[in-house]
């Protein structure tokens, strides 16, 4: 039971953390790596353009009559041109005097024809990239350095990397819910085979100890082996139960009968009235453990098949008149009469040793509570279920006591000196259960009780 059970956590819910929590860190992963690698493309690309500006400017210095000129190229900031109109700015040095442009432009240090060098800078209060080349010219007698830097504002690479994260984010938040569900869908894949070993066992009855057949999992072979193993060990240690009880209540039996033919052969030789009392005691004694020993045998054999029921077409009818037939002697002695009626042809499937025996209690019950010279009416009928009713004319059940007479040894205050075990009705409800029908007990409102055995 999982009152007794002690709980800690759900399997389920841990799973399901464990992927989900993973496919969040594999999701902000992909962003990082994703934005990472856009930004570095996106970059990339300005600085080709940038580099593209600086050469062409730097291509277009020539030495003239030992001066330098520059005739800048249209397309050297036409190229440069963005949907955000990004400012640029340039400066362009020959050694180190400034010849045009800002000369507030950083200057980085590079060494080397043609090296390039390109960073990010802060320029006028703006983020800019700035590209620098250098290039040396030589004449007839001049031989100098041009060295030419061009920045560009970082506002369209922005707005780009904005709408790269935006698609990004949006793919990852799609990713992540897309492995979410999948996790759920996954953990609950992975817990239905436990979950059908769980409803396997909440379906079987009590008694069933039969091994568990169905595959299973490689990861639960172990847990499944352990259950058969356990079943098997009480399934035994039920049988070896079972066996005992009717062991012993047979060994009882037989001696106990011996036992009273005697006392009752002494009872005819003894005269004293005070000796004849206490043989008719012993002999009740007897006659009371003799029955319970017989009951015992019977609710052994009744707990041994209920789980493995003989199940056979019968007519409850034929059944029931058998029983009639064999008890009326017993009827007779008392001056009780059974009467049998209802319907001529009631068909049911069920074991017949077990619903004889259900059905001899609830007749002899009957017969033991029913005074002298009284009638016992055993109605068998089909409408609405197959049911057969007992009904004496005795003092009924006790009212407030009625549930409780269908466990074992339980008997009325008004079972007085009849002799009994308390275990007619215990073993008549078995069997009903067994046929998943029903025992009910009640009290007729002319007197007397009535016990319905349901299928």
């Amino acid at each position: 039971m999982t009152d007794s059970a002690h709980i800690h956590g759900s399997l389920r819910n841990r799973l399901a953390y464990t992927l989900v929590g993973g496919a969040a860190i594999l999701a902000i992963l992909i962003f990082l790596v994703v934005r990472n690698y856009a930004a570095q493309i996106a970059q990339q690309g300005q600085d080709d353009v940038l580099g593209a500006s600086v050469t062409s400017i730097l291509d277009a210095a020539i030495i003239r009559d030992g001066k330098i000129e520059i005739d800048f190229p249209y397309a050297s900031f036409s190229m440069l041109s963005t949907p955000s109109d990004d400012r640029v700015f340039y400066a362009i040095h020959q050694d180190d005097t400034l010849l045009s442009g800002y000369p507030d432009l950083p200057r980085p240090q590079i060494q080397g024809t043609h090296d390039r060098d390109f960073r990010s800078a802060l320029f006028n209060g703006a983020n800019v990239r700035l590209a620098t080349a250098t290039r040396v010219l030589i004449g007839a007698d001049v031989r100098t350095e041009i060295k030419v830097s061009v920045a560009q504002t970082q506002d369209a690479l922005s707005g780009t990397l904005n709408r790269i994260s935006r698609n990004v984010g949006l793919f990852v938040a799609g990713f992540f819910l897309l492995a979410t569900l999948l996790s759920f869908w996954a953990t609950s894949t992975t817990i239905t085979p436990l979950k059908r070993l769980t409803n396997s066992v909440t379906r079987r009855g009590p008694k069933d100890l039969s091994p568990f057949v169905k595959p299973v999992p490689v990861e639960m072979a172990p847990l499944v082996s352990s259950l058969n193993y356990l079943m098997a060990r009480l399934d035994h240690s039920l049988k070896q139960s079972e066996d005992f009880i009717a062991e012993a209540a047979h060994r009882v039996r037989t001696p106990l009968a011996t036992v009273r033919s005697h006392a009752e052969s002494t009872l005819h030789r003894v005269e004293r009235e005070d000796n004849r009392q206490a043989l008719r005691a012993m002999m009740r004694a007897i006659d009371e453990s003799s029955r319970a020993a017989g009951q015992l045998l019977d609710h052994a054999m009744i707990t041994f098949r209920a789980d493995h029921l003989e199940l056979q077409d019968l007519d409850l009818v034929d059944l029931v008149r058998d029983l009639v037939l064999r008890l009326t002697p017993i009827a007779e002695m008392k001056d009780i009469e059974l009467r049998l009626s209802g319907d001529k042809d009631v068909k049911v499937k069920g074991d017949p040793i077990l619903l004889q025996n259900a059905l001899r209690n609830l007749i002899d019950n009957a017969l033991k509570y029913a005074p002298s010279e009284s009638n016992i009416d055993i109605i068998v009928s089909a409408d609405p279920v197959a049911r057969v009713d007992v009904r004496d004319q005795g003092a009924g059940f006790p009212t407030d006591r009625m549930p409780e007479l269908v466990s074992r040894f339980s008997r009325g205050e008004n079972a007085g000196n009849t002799i009994g075990s308390g275990l007619g009705l215990t073993i008549a409800q078995d069997v009903a259960v067994a046929h998943q029908g029903a025992l009910v007990l009640s009290n007729r409102p002319e007197g007397g009780a009535c016990v319905t055995f349901s299928f």
